[in-house]
């Protein structure tokens, strides 16, 4: 199970990394106008907010995988960033696009029960 978990874990990451490189880098390009249902005058309207957005997403990734590095003494290191994405994923489905909720949220619940069901088992 613990292996399980931290797959999980580190795919969130990845998927956080990936959110980072769409809204620093590609966000007025067609992939990032594509992936976020922009023009190219909102985009350009909104790149910096993008980015800022894209640096978040790079802590969260790099939070998770600080956990994953810590070993089963990152438990509550991963609690606490996955804590963040679901959090985040359910804002955004509140606020922004309820899609939000499959891709950022979902991910994050299921890690999170991962990750103590994965506890449960070492302990």
């Amino acid at each position: 199970m613990s292996l399980v978990a931290s797959v999980v874990v580190a795919l969130v990451a990845l998927l956080h990394f990936y959110f980072l490189v769409l809204e620093m880098f590609l966000w007025d390009k067609p992939a990032g106008m594509r992936a976020f249902g922009q023009t190219p005058q909102s985009a350009a309207a909104t790149k910096v907010l993008a980015a800022n957005q894209g640096l978040y997403n790079g802590f969260l990734a790099a939070g998770l995988l600080w956990g994953l590095w810590l070993g089963p003494a990152g438990f509550g290191v991963k609690v606490f960033f996955l804590l963040c994405v679901l959090v985040a994923g359910l804002y955004g489905a509140a606020t922004a696009s309820r899609k939000i909720l499959f891709v950022q949220a979902l991910p994050a619940a299921v890690g999170l029960v991962l990750v103590f069901l994965s506890r449960g088992a070492v302990a």
